[in-house]
């Protein structure tokens, strides 16, 4: 069967995602003995069959193809028309996560307007001229929330605080299962969204990942970036990336940063500090690693010794790794299942209250509520009551 189609549209998203028609045919001609053609997608008639097989590299929906209403390409409409480089290189999974929440952000953008909602930035714009330190001590005093030693519930604080000041926070999340999954951390998009990636069992490093693109919002720079946790790889970094990195570490250590610049060299004489630092990691949320990596940077330990603490912290977690494998092959041949399910996104509360003010004044209905939220119906009453 052949359907008309806005050849236009599909171009745009070529565009979009910096894909020549060549690249995108050998995405589509994957496992195809009959291969498609150039011609089979570039008249102004194709093959509804090919048009499935394009949809499930873009997913648009098979209407967006085939809608006669030609799309402008803006700058305002995406980050890849406003940047040509970015600090990774993205694969076609990172750039599917971006355009979702641009798509999301210009639609809540609108919302906001059609209801009055105030969604003007509240914190001034800094430079990476100004010292991360002095920044960092400032914007705790307006967005570090109450301590919690529960890593998620700590993260839950950030994020609320954060859409206290206008700075709306995403969480994506991807199934284990998935083709593809996006080889980033975390993106900040003008004005005010940051999205991060949920890790599991890493809720320090989505942490770190958060604060770090808020050091991106507060310099106003915009990226999408898979962080360098490496220390080895900080030479290599940008001004912009090295700075955001401090700040992130200033703004999460606060007072401990003092004791760790004020401590004598960690030797095997003082046991590297490691109750100190496992404290400090403790009160902080930065890991243990990133601590030592610290004292790296103020050659407090030598090389030899933190690679030799690096190597044993991955061998922690490699044991532990290997622990949990054990016991759920253990659990399965004893017939115990667990109900496993993707753990849902933490939904800040800016997006909430946006949503309920537009449905209040008649923006939005209860399925476009339910479809922002990403929620089941059946929960429409918790957000709405």
């Amino acid at each position: 069967m052949r359907v008309e189609h806005n050849i236009s549209r599909l171009n745009y998203l070529l565009n979009l995602y910096k894909i020549s028609t060549d690249e995108l045919l050998v995405m589509i001609n994957l496992n195809l003995k009959n291969k498609i053609t150039k011609e089979d997608i570039t008249s102004n008639t194709i093959d509804l069959r090919y048009l499935k097989r394009i949809d499930k590299i873009f997913n648009k929906g098979l209407s967006f193809y085939l809608d006669p209403k030609n799309i402008t390409k803006s700058k305002e409409a995406s980050i890849f028309f406003r940047k040509n480089r970015f600090n990774s290189e993205l694969n076609i999974g990172a750039k599917k996560i971006v355009n979702h929440f641009e798509e999301i952000k210009l639609s809540l953008s609108a919302v906001s307007k059609l209801a009055e909602i105030d969604i003007s930035r509240k914190v001034p714009v800094y430079s990476i001229k100004d010292d991360p330190k002095k920044v960092a001590k400032k914007i705790r005093k307006i967005l570090y929330p109450d301590f919690n030693r529960n890593l998620k519930t700590f993260l839950k604080s950030i994020i609320s605080k954060l859409a206290d000041s206008n700075i709306l926070v995403f969480e994506f999340v991807e199934t284990w299962n998935k083709k593809e999954t996006a080889n980033i951390d975390g993106f900040f998009i003008n004005p005010n969204v940051i999205v991060i990636k949920r890790y599991q069992r890493a809720f320090r490093r989505e942490i770190f990942t958060l604060i770090h693109e808020l050091g991106h919002f507060l310099i106003n720079e915009e990226e999408i970036e898979k962080i360098s946790f490496n220390y080895l790889a900080q030479e290599n970094l940008s001004k912009i990336e090295r700075w955001c990195n401090d700040f992130s570490y200033h703004f999460l250590a606060g007072e401990h940063g003092e004791i760790l610049d004020n401590i004598e060299r960690a030797t095997e004489k003082n046991d590297f500090h490691f109750s100190l630092i496992d404290t400090i990691s403790k009160e902080t949320h930065l890991s243990r690693i990133a601590l030592f990596t610290r004292l790296l940077y103020q050659k407090k330990i030598s090389e030899k010794n933190y690679n030799t603490i690096k190597a044993r912290f991955n061998e922690e977690y490699r044991l532990k790794r290997e622990e949990e494998k054990l016991k759920k092959e253990a659990e399965k041949e004893m017939g115990i299942k667990h109900q496993g399910r993707s753990p849902q996104p933490i939904k800040s509360p800016l997006l909430i209250s946006t949503v309920q003010t537009a449905f209040y004044e008649g923006i939005l209905n209860e399925y476009q509520v339910c479809k922002t939220l990403n929620i089941n119906p059946k929960k429409l009453d918790k957000y709405l009551l």
